[in-house]
């Protein structure tokens, strides 16, 4: 027991931002990749036929997809982002002054309460299942597919408590910089929703009695199994890390309390910006069948990116900007979010160009031989790739500074501006459900312009000269990259016989290297510095090995 303390403590290590970003980018791409796994596999069984259009679509997808949003929203609403923005500072300040009881106590504290607020909600969720299926997310169902999406519903149900724990669990770990477990656990989520959708959906039979007939419910369960696993493996986390745990909420602690006025503002902004997501798959479900499944898989894909890179560094960054300001180094904090924003920057522009082009090879990987009306969507959603990279670190930099209200007046802002937009796109202009792609776009856009108009004020001279015009050069080496990347998409077309994955993804990977390298030699000639890091440390990797040692 020992051996197995001492490695996982290991393990658990205080990591830098570099490599916890690089640590996070990599749990975050082979989560992704599990998810897309998952997703194709979903879609090969249940749909393996429904690749032109609405016709004969099977009604479980669209009821999974639907029966997934009351808990997603919950768990959102109560927990999620919430916690890690409010919670971090404050228990950061008091590991800071060396008060570990307080923060242990703070850290308890809102497990408990967290555990309690979820349960009961979880509860909520199981009797009002109907009526949230009716009259809220799924109005345009048809009679069995509300049915269906009512009782996957009840079974999903029970994640908004487990993922609470595993969340307050995570967001320790990630407040002393510790990433391994956190990083871990949404792949092991994934695998126990493969696992259900591989064996679940076959039935599950006990001493030789049916327990269960399978069926798409099966998915239901393994969504359940992956939230228990996750909770698992985030808990392992906490070897070595001295978290002293007490059946007990403690009321009168000043952190806690602290945590508790940070809470509520940043719960409404993420319940908000939830809400658009219930709004857009209400109006999908009176659509074509099919609608919300599409749009739910178009919006996956664009989001791809947008964790691997936006999410990835700046949930790395922000332990340590919170440090800057508690240092009281504003300076060394504007640094780092210019550093930072640089970055995402130029990751994000390559990447939303690669995924406009290609989109016709990503949407291939979900649905054999592809599918035209989500290859659409994700071709309007591109544009939203680079701007939601950057609101995550926008985002959090206002967070940083303990400040959860303007964020939250300005996503109320921004989400009745993407309600209103949806309404008008699809229903005024008749653009169907390509005009909830057209909304998410536009909001996009704005939003990251109101967050950084008003940082800008708060911190003077944060976009300077020089950082305008590296992004500049930025956007100048993608557009000539994004000529390759077109050139090499005709060149490699797809034909009707890349239907499978195997067939298409190694064309795929050649555009991909093809774009990389021009885009590399691009920002080479334009003299960006994270040209030179990365092609320095390719250089390391290829001839690291081939130059001996004596000679280096």
């Amino acid at each position: 027991m020992g051996r197995v303390s001492n490695a996982v403590s290991r393990a658990n290590s205080r990591l830098s931002v570099q490599l916890a970003a690089v640590l996070l980018a990599g749990s975050t791409l082979l989560s992704m990749v599990l998810g897309l796994f998952r997703d194709r596999l979903l879609n090969s069984t249940y749909a393996p036929n429904a690749v032109t259009g609405s016709v004969g679509y099977p009604v479980g997808l669209d009821a999974y997809t639907v029966a997934s949003i009351i808990p997603e929203f919950m768990f959102i609403l109560l927990v999620s982002g919430a916690l890690s923005v409010s919670f971090i500072p404050v228990f950061n300040s008091r590991m800071q002054k060396g008060n570990k009881v307080s923060a242990w106590q703070l850290s308890t504290s809102l497990v408990n309460l967290l555990a309690v607020i979820t349960l009961v909600s979880s509860v909520l969720i199981i009797i009002f299942a109907d009526p949230l299926v009716r009259y809220v997310v799924g109005p345009g169902l048809d009679e069995s597919g509300r049915s269906l999406a009512v009782s996957m519903l009840r079974v999903i149900a029970i994640n908004p408590f487990l993922f609470a724990i595993s969340a307050v669990v995570a967001s320790i770990q990630q407040a002393v910089g510790r990433f391994v477990f956190f990083a871990l656990a949404p792949t092991i989520y994934n695998i126990g929703i493969i696992i259900g959708l591989v064996f679940f959906t076959n039935g599950i039979t006990i001493f030789g009695v049916e327990v269960f007939e399978g069926g798409i419910m099966g998915v239901a369960l393994g969504v359940v199994l992956g939230s228990m696993m996750q909770l698992v493996v985030s808990t392992i986390g906490l070897i070595g890390l001295g978290f002293d745990y007490r059946f007990k909420i403690f009321w009168k602690n000043k952190g806690f309390r602290e945590v508790l006025r940070l809470l509520p503002p940043r719960s409404v902004d993420q319940g908000i910006d939830y809400i658009n997501g219930i709004v857009e798959t209400n109006l999908a479900s009176r659509m074509a069948e099919g609608s919300v499944r599409f749009y739910q898989q178009a919006t996956t894909l664009h989001y791809v990116p947008i964790n691997l890179i936006g999410v990835a560094i700046s949930t790395a960054a922000f332990p340590q900007m919170t440090e800057r300001l508690s240092q009281g180094r504003t300076d060394l904090f504007r640094s780092e979010l210019q550093k930072i924003l640089r970055v995402i920057i130029w990751l994000a522009l390559p990447v939303a160009a690669i995924t406009y082009f290609g989109r016709g090879y990503l949407v291939n990987f979900l649905f054999n031989g592809g599918q035209p009306i989500v290859a659409g969507l994700l071709g309007i959603l591109a544009v939203a790739i680079l701007f939601r990279s950057i609101y995550h670190i926008a985002a959090r930099s206002f967070y940083a500074q303990q400040d959860t209200k303007t964020p939250l007046y300005i996503s109320i802002f921004v989400i009745a501006l993407n309600i209103v937009l949806a309404i008008y796109f699809t229903m005024g202009l008749r653009m169907g459900i390509y005009g909830l792609a057209w909304a998410q776009s536009i909001v996009a856009i704005v939003e990251v312009i109101i967050l950084f108009a008003i940082m800008t004020y708060r911190i003077p001279n944060l976009f300077d000269a020089p950082f305008i015009g590296a992004v500049g050069r930025m956007v100048s080496s993608t557009g000539f990259m994004a000529i390759v990347t077109y050139v090499s998409v005709q060149v490699l077309a797809l034909s009707a016989n890349d239907v499978s994955f195997m067939s298409s993804f190694p064309k795929f990977v050649v555009i991909v290297l093809a774009s990389a390298v021009a885009y590399l030699g691009l920002c080479r000639i334009m003299k960006l510095d994270e040209a030179d890091m990365v092609i320095g440390w390719l250089k390391k990797l290829v001839f690291a090995r081939i130059i001996p040692k004596r000679l280096s």
